[in-house]
């Protein structure tokens, strides 16, 4: 069984999924085995299911009349599927990466695109060498084009990423201190996000250029295709604003606010405003996309609760969202509480970042300074420095926050979000 012999039943189907829980009629189910489990032991209840064809890496678990096939790795023939089904689609794909903001850039670009084009786009995180095949073969004859997030935490996963997608443009939201033990520090970093440049130049396609980012300058310096944003002499220029927490965009004097806070996104709307405006998208259209959005996904995300401001970016951390959040965050009117997370994967650099946004914290004069995690507890000797969520939950049982708006920011890892129903 090779992917040119499975593609036309996968064309058949209605997806492809990797997990057993949700398996539907008509589905596609890629039987992944790990240390504690082994899919493939599922393969004939997802048939009972439903399920059009299950691709198995156990021959024992192979059974071709009832569409169970074997082959040698299940993880191989899903980017190899996904290569073949790319080939096949005549469509624009905007790949993106970066070290913050590329979720919520992904999300503002959907939206602008869709006020004119049926979009596929990646759903949720599913950014990595598994949910980037899913992303791709996600796509259907009705899209007309695809915005594909690309995460990475090591060197040479952009560069396989974007070989599955074959983007024809792109965009790297920032360069910053994430996965730095992964990347072997920030020039790994640069090194990393930098392979989506390396696969546009080239494939001779089109990179998406803030030119105030002196390293996205540097990197795509005379180079052709591209589309730039940030000065009076690029292709789109944008005026910054703000309303209340919100940041908005100027552009000819007509103006459009977000539903996002942080001035940090101002880049994440210039690239989705610059990429609407080269596909012909009219800026009034633009601007409802804009104030349309409604961030649900816990970055950069503004609720009102009993009266109080809450901040939620609980979803990611590293020393450069921590600092613009932190920073964003000090200009907010009247008390300020702020709850931060441990950094996670800053390896040999992790109690030196700790130590320096600690310190930041404390600078920016805040009302209180909670601290959760057990890098920040190590640096921390505050009564207000707990180990875990847990420990955090358990002092908010007892205690109230007083302060009229509270910022929540921390890695994934940290879940500071089942914090909030406790403020």
């Amino acid at each position: 069984m090779n992917t040119e012999q499975f593609y036309p039943l996968f064309l058949k189907s209605d997806k492809v999924t990797i997990d057993s829980r949700k398996v539907g009629r008509n589905d596609i189910f890629f039987a992944f085995s790990g240390e504690n489990f082994n899919a493939a032991a599922l393969a004939e209840k997802a048939v009972d299911d439903g399920a059009l064809a299950v691709i198995v890496e156990q021959p024992e678990f192979e059974n071709k009349d009832r569409n169970i096939f074997c082959v040698p790795s299940t993880l191989e023939f899903l980017q190899q599927l996904a290569v073949h089904h790319r080939n096949q689609l005549g469509i624009p794909v905007i790949g993106l990466t970066g070290s913050n903001g590329k979720t919520t850039t992904k999300e503002i670009i959907h939206a602008v695109l869709a006020e004119k084009f049926n979009v596929q786009y990646t759903s949720g995180n599913l950014n990595n060498h598994i949910g980037v095949p899913l992303t791709i073969l996600s796509i259907k004859t009705e899209h007309e084009m695809a915005v594909v997030e690309m995460g990475a935490n090591h060197q040479k996963e952009i560069e396989l990423l974007c070989r599955i997608s074959q983007p024809d443009f792109g965009y790297i939201t920032n360069f910053g201190k994430a996965h730095l033990e992964g990347f072997g520090g920030f020039e790994g970093v640069i090194k990393g996000k930098s392979e989506l440049y390396d696969y546009l130049k080239s494939h001779h396609k089109t990179i998406v250029v803030n030119e105030n980012d002196p390293i996205q300058t540097e990197k795509t310096e005379n180079y052709t295709p591209k589309i730039t944003f940030g000065k009076e002499s690029s292709d789109y220029d944008f005026g910054l604003f703000s309303e209340e927490h919100f940041v908005g965009l100027n552009f000819k004097g007509e103006k459009a606010v977000s539903k996002l806070t942080g001035e940090y996104n101002f880049t994440n709307l210039c690239a989705a405003a610059s990429l609407g405006l080269h596909f012909g998208i009219s800026f009034d259209k633009i601007k409802q996309a804009i104030e349309n959005y409604t961030p649900t996904n816990m970055r950069s995300q503004v609720v009102t609760k009993e009266g109080r401001t809450l901040v939620l970016d609980t979803y990611n951390a590293n020393p450069s969202s921590m600092t613009a959040s932190l920073q964003n965050f000090a200009t907010f009117e009247g008390a300020k509480t702020v709850i931060i997370g441990d950094m996670l994967e800053l390896g040999d650099e992790s109690e030196k970042e700790h130590v320096s946004i600690l310190k930041l914290a404390h600078e920016l004069a805040f009302d209180q300074v909670i601290t959760v995690g057990k890098h920040f507890k190590n640096v921390n000797p505050s009564p207000l420095s707990f180990e875990n969520t847990a420990e955090l939950i358990e002092y908010l049982q007892h205690n109230t926050i007083q302060s009229e708006n509270i910022l929540l920011k921390g890695s994934r890892g940290i879940a500071l979000e089942k914090a909030i129903e406790f403020i």
